[in-house]
C-alpha cells in the first residue's frame, strides 16, 4: 500500500488531505529537504507519517518532549503501526532492545530525543538501520532552544553526516522568517522546499480585557464559557495561586509547571486529558504536542514572552474545529 491517498484512508479514515499536506508529502517522497509551516491543529504529524508509510524502511522522528513521543507512539500502535521511542532517563537494556528492533527492521517509526541522537550507543546502531526519512517535529525548537538550554538541538544535523542521502522534513506551527532561515541552516538544507499554510483559524475568536481583578474576570469567563480550559501564567507560584482560587469557587482546576516531578506532571496532564480536571493552570511548560481537541477557552493571565508563544498557546483551543460556538482566546 504505497498510494498516499490509500494510506490516509486506511490508517486515519480521512477521505482527503488538509491544505498543503499532499504537497508536503510529495516533496518528501521526491527526496527533497522540506520545511513545513502549518497552523496549530493543522495535521503536521501526517506530513511525515504518511510518506514514511509509503516508503520502505524506517523514519527517525526527532521530538522535543517525552510526553509528545509517548502520545504519538501510542497513537501509531492503535493503528497497528510499529513504533518506539528512546529518550533520556530510559534504562540502558530497554534502549538497546529498541535499537536492535530498529536494526532488525521491526519498527516503522523511531522517536528520538535530540540528546539521544549523538550518544555513542545510538551511533553504534545507526549504520545498521534502514532509514528513509528524518522528521524534526516542532522544528522551531532548533532556533528557540538550541542556543539556550538544549544545545543538542544544534547537533541534529550531525545525523545527516551519517545519512547523507536521506531527506529531512522539519515541521512547526510558528516560525518567523529569521527562525525559518535558522532552521534551514542548522539542518543543512539544500535545494529545499518551504511550504507555508494559512494560519487563519476561523473557529477561534480573540478578546482583550482591561480589568481591575484578573481572577474575577477569569471566573466570569469560565462561568460563561463551558468546557475544558487552559489558563497560562508566567510564574510557577501564580499557577498554584490561581488554581487554588478557582477551586474555592467549586471549579475543577489543577496547576502544572516544570518544577513538578515527571510523575506529577504526567498525572495532572492525564487527569485533564480525560476530563477529570476541567481547568489546567500552567506555565508555558504545558502544551507543546498536547492534542486535546475539545479545549473551549484559553486564557492568558499574563502576557506571553513573544507573539510566537501566544500563537502556539492560543492555538491549543478548538482543534476539533467545532464552529457551533467560536472558541475564545483571552
Amino acid at each position: 500500500m504505497n498510494n498516499i491517498q490509500n494510506i490516509l484512508q486506511h490508517y486515519w479514515n480521512y477521505s482527503s488531505f488538509r491544505p498543503l499536506q499532499k504537497e508536503i508529502i510529495e516533496s518528501v517522497l521526491s527526496g527533497k529537504d522540506t520545511l513545513a509551516l502549518l497552523p496549530t491543529g493543522g495535521g503536521k504529524s501526517i506530513c511525515y507519517q504518511v510518506p514514511a508509510l509509503a516508503m520502505d524502511g524506517m523514519c527517525i522522528v526527532v521530538s522535543p518532549l517525552i510526553a509528545l513521543m509517548k502520545d504519538q507512539v501510542q497513537a501509531l500502535h492503535q493503528k497497528g503501526i510499529e513504533a518506539a521511542a528512546i529518550y533520556t532517563g530510559m534504562p540502558f537494556p530497554q534502549v538497546k532492545d529498541i535499537l536492535q528492533l530498529a536494526v532488525n527492521e521491526k519498527l516503522k517509526f523511531l522517536y528520538v530525543s535530540p540528546e539521544r541522537l549523538t550518544t555513542s550507543l545510538f551511533l553504534e546502531y545507526l549504520p545498521g538501520m534502514h532509514v528513509q526519512l528524518i522528521a524534526v517535529d516542532e522544528g522551531h525548537c532548533i532556533s528557540q532552544w538550541g542556543y539556550d538550554f538544549r544545545p543538542a538541538y544544534l547537533k541534529i544535523a550531525e545525523l545527516r553526516d551519517e545519512l547523507p542521502k536521506v531527506p529531512v522534513l522539519a515541521v512547526t506551527a510558528s516560525a518567523t522568517p529569521k527562525v525559518q532561515e535558522d532552521i534551514c541552516n542548522k539542518l543543512k538544507f539544500s535545494n529545499h522546499h518551504i511550504y507555508k499554510g494559512s494560519f487563519l483559524r476561523p473557529n477561534l475568536s480573540f478578546s482583550v480585557f482591561k480589568v481591575e481583578s484578573r481572577i474575577t474576570k477569569i471566573l466570569q469567563i469560565l462561568h460563561n464559557v463551558q468546557g475544558t480550559a487552559i489558563v497560562y501564567c508566567k510564574s510557577r507560584r501564580m499557577t498554584q495561586e490561581v488554581a487554588q482560587l478557582l477551586q474555592l469557587q467549586q471549579i475543577s482546576a489543577d496547576f502544572y509547571h516544570a518544577g513538578l516531578s515527571n510523575d506529577e506532571r504526567s498525572a495532572k496532564q492525564e487527569a485533564w486529558l480525560q476530563n477529570k480536571t476541567r481547568v489546567i493552570v500552567c506555565t508555558n511548560a504545558f502544551g507543546m504536542g498536547i492534542d486535546k481537541p475539545d479545549v473551549r477557552v484559553v486564557i492568558h493571565h499574563d502576557m506571553p514572552d513573544c507573539l510566537e508563544n501566544y500563537y502556539q498557546e492560543a492555538g491549543r483551543g478548538g482543534r476539533d474545529e467545532d464552529s457551533d460556538s467560536r472558541r475564545r482566546k483571552f
